[in-house]
């Protein structure tokens, strides 16, 4: 067998309809496009979705949904993640080392939630006031 001798099974490509080869052809005068109007002319279409110029329904149903370009880069940690978390100091590096963000991120802030029982040292990330109070009431410090 060699690539220049395959060819289809027989019967498996039927020949195409040749259209406007006239009437005894089959296909002939209109050559299957029907009577006049848009759709019977050379070139005549419309667009996906178009309606006879009422209102699409594309464009009659509201936009929803949103997706942020600064949310791919920016997170959240909770107080009781840093608890988690196991470091004295906590920064971007601990953060990724502990698997609590993703490599990718860039801003965290680090908001209330959670109880925070031992002392932690923050640094370079950004706090929430409560967040910071309670860093602070558990004997930790907030270094900006």
């Amino acid at each position: 067998m060699r690539l220049n001798t395959l060819k289809p099974a027989a019967g498996s490509k039927p020949k195409g309809k040749r259209f406007g080869r006239g009437e005894s052809a089959g296909q002939g005068k209109t050559s299957g496009r029907g009577q006049k109007g848009q759709k019977a002319r050379s070139g005549g279409y419309h667009k996906t979705g178009f309606e006879g110029g009422q209102m699409p329904l594309q464009r009659r149903l509201p936009k929803i949904g949103f997706a942020s370009r600064v949310a791919r880069f920016s997170d959240e940690i909770r107080l009781h993640e840093l608890e988690s978390l196991g470091a004295d100091v906590v920064d971007m590096a601990a953060l990724v080392k502990g698997k609590l963000i993703s490599p990718r991120i860039q801003k965290v802030k680090i908001i209330e939630s959670g109880k925070l029982s031992k002392a932690v040292t923050v640094k370079g990330l950004k706090v929430t006031k409560g967040a910071r109070a309670a860093i602070e009431a558990a004997g930790g410090k907030v270094e900006d």
